[in-house]
């Protein structure tokens, strides 16, 4: 089992920029592939990005592609995903999540730990 502990969340103007962590316990985060969603106010919870256990595979929505970056450093047991040139529409509370497999998945429901997120907001 694993826990995961999301910060960095804030407040920026739009065009500024944050870095979230996601920093999970345990000894086997390299066995995770882990993931970014996003749920703005009154929406569903919505896929972000993704990346491999190794790091080298990553995936992205398209409307963050180029502005968002995800990372890793499994010695720390923690992702990051660096958010760059940030819009309006990128305000809502982002969670990180893990799953235990050798793909990378997309979909919310394959993944079986949260956690409890962490605000974002842009102001234009």
């Amino acid at each position: 089992q694993v826990q995961l502990v999301e910060s960095g969340g804030g407040s920026v103007q739009a065009g500024g920029s944050l870095r979230l962590s996601c920093a999970a316990s345990g000894h086997t985060f390299s066995s995770y592939a882990m993931g970014w969603f996003r749920q703005a106010p009154g929406k569903e919870r919505k896929f972000v990005t993704a990346i491999s256990r190794s790091g080298g595979t990553t995936y992205y929505e398209d409307s963050v592609k180029g502005r968002f970056t995800i990372s890793r450093d499994n010695a720390k047991n923690t992702v990051y995903l660096q958010m760059n040139s940030l819009k309006p529409e990128d305000t809502a509370v982002y969670y990180c999540a893990a799953d235990r497999v050798t793909y990378v998945p997309t979909n919310e429901y394959e993944y079986d730990y949260w956690g409890q997120g962490t605000q974002v907001t842009v102001s234009s």
